[in-house]
């Protein structure tokens, strides 16, 4: 069985400072992240062992610990200041891609546009891009583009996990329903799913089963699932290596592995080690592989 690691998986820039400042902060003193740092329970137990606590950013005052860290998926400019207005030290770990996206959405609704958000809307960072604008609506599908309703001036940024071609096929679709509005498009897809998810469609190219390592939460795992499916590929998502079930690749020659953005090297590591151990149990129990002892020793008693 070929097992191939895709040129782009795995813990972005993002996370990996998320995770750093984290570590730094709790070796000087208790702290609590409000909600999940990022959507990993390898993660979430790792930072649970440094005493790292957890509460909910939209309820302000539900910390126990006087010092708290904003996620990597950012907050509403009016949360981050209600927890600092309630005498809390306030630690943003916010990715500076999801600042960026804050920053266009902001701009655009300057311009007076009617602001629309592409992405999944109970997610943390939609909640968080919409939150300091009431008017912003969000959209994740055609039937949802339909419905909004006209304005003369639409501003458009997308959750920064969303596959850039999904992105681009909504906007299309705005601009369809609406000919005679003014539409501008900020591009606030993130690099590191861009290429994640071009290497994602390489992958799915070449092999026959596709790996992908992250958590079920996770929308930027769940979206790498979802193109190989829609290319026509068989996906097993799993969070570790322990997941890993040797009946799914019976039969499977090539095996592409990827990993969501919140996935540590490590895991990623030890799902490629357990595929390698699982291919060569298989090929051991193989009528090919109980007779190559039997082969060798006769070979042996030829020469």
């Amino acid at each position: 069985m070929t097992i191939t690691l895709a040129t782009h998986q795995g813990m972005c820039f993002g996370v990996r400072d998320a995770l750093r400042k984290t570590h730094d902060t709790a070796a000087s003193g208790p702290v609590t992240v409000l909600g999940e740092l990022v959507h990993n329970p390898v993660v979430q137990q790792h930072l649970a062992t440094l005493g790292v606590q957890r509460a909910h950013l939209e309820i302000v005052g539900s910390s126990e610990t006087s010092r708290v860290i904003i996620t990597a998926h950012g907050a509403a400019d009016r949360q981050r200041e209600a927890w600092r207005d309630a005498g809390y030290a306030v630690t943003d770990t916010t990715c500076p891609l999801v600042k960026k996206a804050h920053a266009a959405l902001a701009l655009l609704v300057a311009q007076g546009c009617q602001p629309i958000v592409i992405g999944h809307a109970g997610h943390v960072e939609v909640r968080g891009l919409c939150g300091d604008f009431p008017t912003a609506q969000v959209v994740q599908d055609e039937a949802e583009v339909d419905q909004l309703p006209f304005a003369t001036r639409f501003g458009v940024v997308a959750q920064t996990t969303q596959p850039i071609a999904k992105v681009q096929t909504l906007v299309a679709r705005l601009q369809q329903r609406h000919p005679e509005a003014g539409i501008i498009f900020k591009d606030t897809v993130c690099q590191p799913t861009k290429d994640r998810q071009a290497a994602m469609e390489r992958l799915c190219q070449d092999n026959d089963l596709i790996v992908v390592i992250g958590g079920r939460n996770s929308n930027n795992t769940r979206q790498l699932g979802e193109t190989a499916l829609e290319a026509g590929v068989g996906v097993r998502q799993v969070e570790t290596a322990a997941d890993l079930q040797a009946a799914w690749f019976q039969g499977v020659n090539r095996v592409g592995v990827t990993a969501g953005t919140s996935t540590l090297d490590e895991t990623v590591q030890a799902v490629v080690a357990r595929l390698k151990q699982i291919d060569a149990t298989q090929r051991a129990s193989s009528p090919v592989g109980r007779l190559a002892p039997i082969i060798q020793q006769a070979a042996a008693a030829m020469f």
